[in-house]
Parts: C-alpha cells; structure tokens; sequence
C-alpha cells in the first residue's frame, strides 16, 4: 500500500480502555465493493490521500487491518436514552471502529464505520446501511462542514451489491459500507453504561482516556469536573452552529453526541426551509423533541446526562455549576456562528445579540429561505423591506469580514433541502447517474471557499 511513513500515523490508544469497553468483530464480505466516493481532502489529513483506489477499496471496503493500527476491528460499547427513554441494550450494532490515527494537527482520530456487517449489539438488524442513506450521510457532512459546524467527515462510500428490505422506504434498494473520520467515537452514552453498571473505576478510566488523547490534558484531582466543562463548552457551541446552519439532526440522543462536541450519525437530517422552530426531521419524532428550536434544550438535557452519570466519582455542586453555565456558553456561540455565516464581524455581546435577535425575527416575520438570507445579506448588506427594518438599523455599525469577490456570490445560493436530496438519489437509483451528486458536492465546497 502506498502509505507515505511520514503522513500516516497510525494508534491503537483505544485499547488502554480494555476489553470491557468493546467486542473484537468481523466486517461482512460483501458480494461486491464499487468505489463511489472518497474523501481526499479528509484523507490528506491523516496522510492516506495517496492510496490508490484498489487498496482504498481493501481497506475500506474489505476492511484489511490498516498497518500498525487496530488488528481486529472493535464493536463500541454504550447505552442511551433514545427520545428520553433509557435503553441499555444497544451500541455499535451496524458498525465498528477499524482504526485511529493522527491527523496534521495531531489530533487522535477514530475510522469508524456503518453498514459493515452485524455485531453482539445489532439485536434484530441486518448490519447494513442503504446506498441511500450513505450518500445522504456524505451531503449532510459536505454541507455542515461547509457551514462552519464541527462534524464528522464522510471519509468513503462503497457500494456493495446486496438488495436490502427496508420498511421505510422503497425496496428491495441498494446497499452501502460506509467510513466516518470522527475526532473520537466516546459518547455520553458510553459513560451512562457505566454509571448503570456501577463501575466508577472504569470509569475513572474512561474520564482520563478522553481528557488525554481527546483534549490533550493530563487528568487531575478534578478531572470529572474539568471534563464535563469541556463537554459542556463543545456542546453548547455545537447547538450554536445547528441553529446557523439552519440544520436538524433529528436524533440527538445521548448515544448520538460526542464528548468532543463534534456532529456525527445522519439519519433523518433535514435543512429547514424557513426559520420555524416547530420544524423536524424525523417522521416518527411525533412530540417535536428534537425540532429545529429545540435542539439547543436537547444537548443540554444530554450534557445533564453525562454529569449525573460523573455523579459515580464527585459530588453534585461543582457539577451544576458548570451545567448551568451552559446557556450562557450557548449565546456566546450562537452569536458567534450567525455573525460568522452572516459575513460580518463581531462587536460586543450586547450589540451582537441585539443583531442576532433582529435577524431572527426578520426570518420569521418574512418567511424567507434560510439559504437566501445569508446569501443576500452576506457581508452586511442591508436587505429591503418592512420586516428587515430592525435588522438595517441593527447591521449600521457592524464592518464585513469577507469580501463578496468570491465567484461563488455571483450564482445562487447553495441549499440542501429534502427536494434536491431526493432528485439527487433518483438519479443515481433510476439511471446509476452521480453526475447531480458530484456536481452537488462541488457546488457545496465552493460554497464553503467563499466562506471560509
């Protein structure tokens, strides 16, 4: 393989945790491997760029040990409360950890995979995912990473040549392994099992696996504390970055968040069209749980969740007290990223969320696409119109961070709702064409030079 020993850095740091942690698996051997995307730009940074596409599909999509890393691929343990209800059997069901490495910044990064076959958690599941859901996963990622919000990085798509029976969409349909670049794979939900086993040394554990090889800190005589601080901050910045984005997860369950705040597992996404906090992805979220507005509440619920199971090995005060920090920490970020996408620089917390505020109530009042506003507004240009009228007056003092002389504002703008996701999947399902899909993924990166 064609590794340069200079850019590739390979780990096994997962393994300090032990074996209660995870199950030793084996990818599924699938009748087929088509390449159809990968990630040069992610693989640039933790030096796999120049793999050529034969062994890019041996260990991408037959899941050959990468050199020096993990030797048998591990199946995460953890539990979670899905839609607030607490279930403790689940954990990597359709999916593994294949391997870590370190990134340019040196970083510990995890290749996490979906659709690669069954484990001891896949309960009733088959251990696949849809050529569907894996292009979906790769626009989702292309277009948050684009808009400034830290996520995952879809670092591969294979296609795999079985036909799978989904009851919630059209089938037989086609199938997928898929490969994650994730700045971790520790979940709240992986301290919740051990809080519901009642192992505060594991624990313990865990507590100084993420602090050293996830935020570069030794672990001292507070490291609960000063861990769920860092959870926390991440988390609450995250929420920030969904609501500028104009994006909804739509299954921001305790298992479903990072301890590194970054965003990760896309299954029923959706870009909201309009500001509507009412607005969900997720057919069955019938209560609204997770809609647009409230997904700030749902991290913070889930940041609780990490503090009660930190409750095995410190008190409770100094961990409401950074709890209760969150809101502020949240308007700080969400100040900070509407501001960001909004091309202007930031002045003072008073005048920014004054700004904030006017921008959200002009996308109410007017009923105007997302996508549009920041598209037209961008730099701070005063839009017309009675519903904007607080938001000129808002915008007088504030200078552009960017110029527009980005071929990008020339267009349109660059959008990502559930019509064009669908007319981009039907290409490739009717016609095996991913000419809209490569065209898309262009447009999006463009989008995000022009941002940057």
């Amino acid at each position: 393989m064609s590794i340069s020993p200079q850019g590739c850095r390979p780990e096994t740091s997962i393994l300090e945790l032990g074996d209660g942690f995870y199950d030793p698996v084996s990818a599924a051997d699938f009748p087929q491997t088509v390449l159809r995307f990968r990630n040069d730009r992610a693989a640039a940074e933790v030096g796999l760029d120049k793999v050529s596409d034969a062994d890019w599909l041996r260990y991408f999509g037959r899941f050959e040990p990468l050199p020096g890393s993990l030797e048998q691929p591990l199946a995460l343990r953890y539990h979670g409360h899905q839609f607030r209800n607490y279930n403790p059997e689940i954990g990597d069901g359709r999916g593994f950890l294949f391997a870590q490495l370190r990134d340019e910044r040196g970083r510990l990064m995890d290749l996490g995979t979906k659709g690669s076959g069954t484990t001891p958690w896949s309960r009733f599941g088959d251990g696949r995912l849809t050529l569907k859901g894996g292009m979906r996963e790769v626009l989702a990622t292309e277009m948050l990473q684009a808009l400034g919000v830290n996520t995952s990085r879809t670092f591969s798509l294979i296609e795999t040549g079985e036909a799978l029976e989904r009851g919630d969409e059209p089938s037989p349909t086609r199938s997928a392994v898929m490969v994650r670049l994730s700045h971790g794979h520790i979940r709240i939900g992986t301290f919740q099992r051990l809080a519901y086993l009642r192992d505060a040394e594991a624990m313990e554990r865990l507590v100084g696996y993420v602090l050293r090889n996830l935020y570069g800190e030794e672990p001292e005589a507070d490291a609960p504390v000063r861990l769920l601080d860092l959870v926390v901050d991440r988390t609450a910045t995250l929420a920030a970055s969904y609501m500028a984005a104009g994006f909804v997860h739509g299954v921001l369950n305790t298992d479903n968040i990072n301890v590194t705040g970054e965003s990760f597992d896309y299954g029923p996404w959706r870009f909201a069209p309009t500001w509507d906090p009412a607005f969900t992805a997720a057919y069955f979220d019938h209560a609204g749980l997770y809609a647009f507005g409230r997904q700030p509440e749902a991290i913070h619920w889930n940041a609780t969740q990490l503090a009660i199971s930190l409750r095995a090995l410190v008190e409770a005060e100094p961990l409401i007290a950074v709890l209760d920090t969150f809101a502020e920490r949240y308007q700080s970020a969400v100040s900070a990223a509407i501001l960001w996408r909004l091309g202007v620089v930031p002045r003072d917390a008073t005048s920014d969320r004054a700004l904030v505020q006017a921008i959200e109530r002009g996308l109410r009042t007017s009923g105007m696409a997302i996508d549009r506003f920041y598209f037209d507004a961008f730099g701070g240009v005063a839009l017309e119109g009675e519903p904007f009228d607080e938001l000129r007056a808002a915008l007088e003092p504030y200078a552009p961070r960017k110029t527009r002389d980005h071929a990008y504002w020339q267009g349109d703008p660059c959008a990502m709702l559930i019509d064009e996701v669908e007319a981009i999947w039907a290409a490739i399902d009717q016609r095996d064409d991913w000419a809209p899909f490569d065209a898309k993924i262009a447009q999006i990166r463009n989008m995000g030079e022009a941002l940057a």
